[in-house]
């Protein structure tokens, strides 16, 4: 692999970002440099149009901030106090530390913890899989983001397919529910307005009035963890008004004399009482819904970070079926449509490397856990593509956990995170631009390739050549290290026996940069799912211990503190990303909580007070906002901060490590809290 040689001019490339828009990007190099970044007008679906997060790019990978040579650890774990080593060194001191510990404790000592910094297929999922598989290493459960919805949605609809969203400019009623979509799907946004244009209504359904909130012709807001039965409400009023399509129900469906009887109990006034919603909301939205076609529902990822956050999912996905919109151009839903981009994902893997298949599985939602509790110990950590220091939940579990001398901890990044402070190693990482790869979208249904644009920054490596020198060290001699990455790209579009992908190849992606996958029609009435039909009831479902109809079931109990909280997004961030650097943080401000007035008016708190948020498993400070922009009893805030000397705005210290009812999910979404102004 190399980059391109010239100095100057304008590149294509591709967003790597852990973001559905997968945006298309232009490159503007000069004397080598990348000096902008801005969108392609050409891509299909975001034709030009870009975020600010991707927008401020350059000033993010020429941060002087940035790592540019391995270093290893002088201080104490946490302080950040490290020296400059080589490459030879830091290959050396890790290979000597893993062998050593598959001597005496076994691999299963050693755990990778990865997840989507980066969403190139081979460099987050590739030749890092390849390696730990042969190392016998335990294995990670990545369940973090959409695990516990996308089990939900399989149970309705059989896998993640759902409406093209390009066809969603037919839709004459949008609900966005559960999704920020202004600051985490823009180019949603853009169809959306071009909808409107002709006619649309857009209805957003959510813990707090964001910036799609006040976007939304009508904005719904509810009670955090209720979701389920706001859709259950609505599926009361569709059959008892007769709202529904009966020979759609009929043909493509399992299970809808069973729903029918059973939303009986989700009255409207019941319905009300546990979701905030008043009772003529819920007749309303119902009849708007039943009446208007095409109706879409882009389902977001907010409402599966809860207890019963599958259910959630799994409700709401059996609202389309009702009124028979996924026949319908524009109608349907969508939660994600990855599966119409799969690969050949085991060649790329290689599974059949890991030679004991009861090799351990630890969920990354329980790294706290796991770091102070699991026997037999974990006692090193590879850190890649995450920041677990902040993003995990119980996080002062996380750094607790980190901190232990005993763990040997090896962080591969661009920065020197907050996870990668409590490393005994750091190696420098390339960004997306400086690497091969090949993107799946998971919202539109294209697939693009990323050639090197840029040289690989000072010592910086990718990490399929870091895991190719690993194993080179550790003596594995198996030609599946010794692919490139052009191979392994070829590999994953190789027999993968997916019809939509079929006329995908290498040479076809290096001539058109992306290419869309083949999809006539999503629904043909034959789906994945046991029955082959929609299934509103789920005898899979029952067989695992689940209702097998969506049933509303409250969060569990966490504490006896006043408020709900929620760590939503904020719109300058992605998850820890870009929160360490000055432009973004300019451009997001402040960290504030939103707190409704009436719960600020009863507690003596004002709007722009310092706040201490707490719990029983830790606290922040947040700058208050006080408003109507969420309910009583709901505390909402935006955006995980990076750490810095004076800072308590850890919100993750308060989430809960809780696994949702499905998927291994996470549960961020579910923990209470008590607020409380403090005097300055």
């Amino acid at each position: 692999m190399s980059f391109t040689t010239e100095e100057n001019g304008i590149f294509p490339a591709v967003c790597s970002l852990d973001c559905p828009d997968q945006c298309g990007l232009l490159l503007h190099k000069q004397d080598g440099k990348l000096v902008k970044v801005v969108g392609d007008p050409n891509h299909p679906v975001t034709k030009g149009n870009i975020c600010n997060k991707v927008r401020n790019m350059a000033a993010r990978l020429n941060d002087p901030k940035r790592l540019a040579y391995p270093l290893k650890r002088v201080g104490k774990k946490g302080s950040g106090e490290f020296v400059r080593i080589s490459w030879e060194e830091a290959i050396d001191t890790i290979v000597s530390r893993w062998r050593s510990l598959i001597a005496t404790d076994g691999p299963e000592a050693i755990l990778p913890y990865s997840f989507y910094g980066n969403m190139g297929r081979i460099n987050v999922e590739g030749m890092d899989r390849r390696f730990f598989h042969r190392m016998g290493a335990s294995q990670l459960d990545r369940t973090i983001c959409n695990s516990a919805g996308g089990v939900g949605y399989n149970y309705t609809m059989g896998g993640a397919f759902g409406t093209d969203p390009e066809d969603t400019v037919h839709a004459k009623l949008m609900i966005m529910w559960g999704i920020n979509t202004v600051s985490t799907n823009m180019h949603q946004v853009v169809l959306a307005e071009q909808a409107r244009k002709n006619g649309a209504k857009i209805v957003v359904i959510d813990v707090h009035k964001n910036q799609t909130g006040r976007w939304a012709d009508w904005f719904i807001p509810i009670l955090p963890g209720t979701d389920t039965a706001l859709a259950l409400g609505l599926m009361h009023v569709l059959f008892a008004e007769n709202l529904v399509d009966s020979a759609f129900l009929q043909s493509y469906t399992v299970g809808h004399e069973e729903l029918r009887e059973h939303v009986k109990a989700y009255d409207p006034a019941t319905v009300s009482a546990i979701t905030g919603v008043p009772v003529d909301d819920i007749y309303k939205l119902a009849r708007w819904y039943g009446e208007t076609s095409p109706s879409f529902i882009r389902i977001g990822n907010g409402i599966q970070h809860h207890d019963n956050g599958g259910m959630c999912v799994r409700a709401i996905s059996c609202l389309p079926a009702l009124t028979g919109q996924w026949l319908v151009r524009g109608g349907g839903a969508i939660k994600g449509n990855k599966g119409f981009l799969e690969h050949n994902k085991t060649a790329v893997q290689r599974p059949d490397l890991l030679a004991n298949k009861n090799t351990r599985v630890i969920n990354m939602n329980e790294l706290g856990k796991v770091l102070l509790e699991v026997q037999p110990p974990v006692k090193s950590l590879f850190v890649y593509t995450s920041n677990p220091a902040l993003v995990a939940p119980e996080g002062n579990k996380v750094r607790q956990g980190l901190a232990r001398e005993d763990l040997f901890t090896v962080v591969h990044d661009l920065f020197l995170t907050e996870t990668a402070k409590y490393a005994d190693i750091v190696l420098p990482a390339t960004s997306s631009y400086e690497n091969m790869d090949f993107y799946t979208s998971y919202w539109h249904h294209y697939i693009q390739l990323q050639q090197p644009v840029l040289a690989p920054y000072e010592e910086s490596k990718s990490n399929t050549e870091l895991f190719r020198l690993l194993a080179a060290a550790m003596g594995y001699d198996e030609p599946a290290f010794r692919d490139s990455d052009e191979d392994m790209i070829r590999q994953a579009l190789e027999g993968h026996g997916n019809p939509h992908m079929e006329d995908i190849t290498f040479e076809s992606l290096v001539e058109h940069n992306y290419r869309k996958a083949k999809v006539d029609s999503y629904f043909t009435g034959r789906l994945s799912t046991p029955s082959g039909k929609i299934e509103l009831y789920s005898q899979t479902m029952a067989d695992r211990g689940y209702p097998p109809l969506p049933t509303y079931s409250p969060l569990a109990k966490d504490g006896d503190y006043p408020y709900q909280f929620v760590p939503g997004p904020n719109h300058n961030f992605l998850n820890s990303t870009f929160s360490n650097n000055e432009k973004h943080i300019k451009m997001e401000k402040i960290p504030k909580l939103h707190m409704n007035r009436a719960d600020a008016q009863q507690v003596g708190i004002e709007d722009g007070d310092t706040v201490r948020v707490w719990n029983d498993r830790g606290e922040c400070e947040l700058i208050v906002s006080v408003g109507e922009n969420v309910l009583p009893g709901v505390v909402v805030s935006q955006g995980l901060w990076a750490d810095g000397p004076e800072s308590k705005h850890y919100v993750n210290a308060l989430t809960p490590d809780r696994i949702a009812d499905m998927g291994g999910g996470a549960t961020f979404f579910s923990g209470r809290v008590d607020v409380a102004r403090i005097a300055r």
